[in-house]
């Protein structure tokens, strides 16, 4: 089993803190109670996927569950009646999937989990014996742009709702990210397939303001140069990447805070093993430890770099990041008003200066980090 922490944005209780105070230390995350009563054989469920939205969290466990906490006005947390919604404490609770119909021997298994402003994606396989893993693609919340790829005839929804023939026959979603207002899903014949808001081009060309439903990223290389394996989206670009060893990248969209013009080469890309993005940078994790980054620097959203030493994870929010050190430590830096980073600090010359949250001596066991609209996340690992 494990542990979650929080902290930072919690205005209206996407922390699960059981209060909707902003907070700027780590504080523990509350649960379904059935979690804590799993068998030995659950004990190694564990986080997998943490996806922000503006006001609401998504938490994908590697059971294939999916809890929810925040806003669920806009319909992104699933069904939700607004009596239940007025009384409920701010705590993580399963999302609500009934309404999916499944064969009496499946049970629906979510493997991956995305969140615009305010509507959220999800991709389930059923376990049935009797066919082949197949995926499909549900959305759920609201967009007025196409967030929902459901057509420019559904802008909301509180009940899950698959998008039609997608992905196509014969692929699986690999890779599935968003940001504000658009989607982009990997699939696993390379492709990479796009939603949402595109007028700045970062759903490829023709750029549109509305994707309504899911078309194939074409332009910029996209789709033909490489076999895409990864996207990570900002707010106003994409970036498609392919094979770690191969460095290969495109960056679709805006180049506001030069996320396309100061992208580095193939060479200094090639062999990485994590990649994000905020709302304006790009992050690139090397097998070797160091963390690459480029794009807006107002806030001191780029800090870090070689000063934090070896790397071993990191997470990317909207306007702020965090590194998991190979010495345990976690470190913060960005902008960090509501607390994401650590305790505010006052005055301009401290933007973006380092925040130690948690010290390699605590000796935690931290297990991965997350990061969204300026939230910060910390799974722990319980012992047994």
């Amino acid at each position: 089993m494990f542990l979650l922490q929080a902290l930072g944005s919690n205005g209206s209780g996407q922390l699960g803190l059981r209060h909707r105070d902003d907070v700027d230390t780590p504080r523990p995350v509350i649960l379904p109670a059935s979690l804590s009563t799993t068998s030995d054989t659950d004990n190694d469920i564990q986080p997998i996927r943490i996806a922000a939205g503006g006001n609401h969290t998504l938490l994908l466990l590697s059971s294939g569950d999916l809890l929810w906490a925040g806003d669920a006005s806009t319909g992104a947390c699933g069904p939700v009646s607004q009596d239940d919604e007025e009384e409920l404490t701010p705590a993580f609770r399963p999302v609500d999937l009934t309404s999916l119909s499944l064969p009496p021997s499946s049970r629906i298994r979510i493997r991956h989990a995305a969140a615009t402003w305010s509507a959220s994606i999800i991709v389930t396989t059923s376990d049935d014996d009797n066919e082949s893993p197949t995926d499909k693609v549900y959305a759920f919340g609201s967009g007025s742009r196409g967030e929902l790829g459901l057509g420019q005839a559904t802008l909301h929804t509180s009940e899950p709702a698959q998008i039609p023939d997608f992905p196509p026959r014969g692929t699986r979603v690999v890779d599935l990210t968003a940001c504000m207002g658009h989607v982009v899903a990997v699939l696993s014949n390379g492709e990479a397939w796009g939603w949402g808001n595109g007028r700045k081009g970062q759903l490829g060309e023709p750029t549109l303001g509305a994707v309504w439903s899911p078309r194939r990223i074409e332009g910029g290389g996209a789709g033909t140069r490489f076999k895409v394996v990864k996207a990570v989206c900002g707010r106003e670009f994409t970036c498609l990447f392919g094979e770690p060893g191969t460095g290969e990248m495109v960056v679709l969209g805006s180049d506001k805070w030069g996320v396309r013009s100061q992208a580095p080469d193939s060479g200094s890309l090639s062999g990485w093993k994590q990649v994000g993005a905020g709302w304006g940078s790009v992050f690139v994790l090397k097998e070797d430890g160091r963390l690459l980054s480029w794009g807006r620097n107002d806030h001191g959203q780029l800090a870090g770099g070689e000063d934090l030493g070896r790397v071993r994870q990191m997470a990317v929010g909207s306007e702020h990041a965090l590194a998991l050190t190979e010495s345990g430590e976690l470190m913060a830096w960005g902008w960090g008003e509501h607390g994401n980073c650590g305790p505010v600090r006052s005055g301009n010359g401290e933007k973006g200066q380092q925040n130690r949250i948690i010290s390699g001596e605590q000796g935690l066991g931290i297990t991965m980090v997350g990061a969204g609209c300026a939230t910060s996340w910390i799974v722990i690992k319980k012992p047994r």
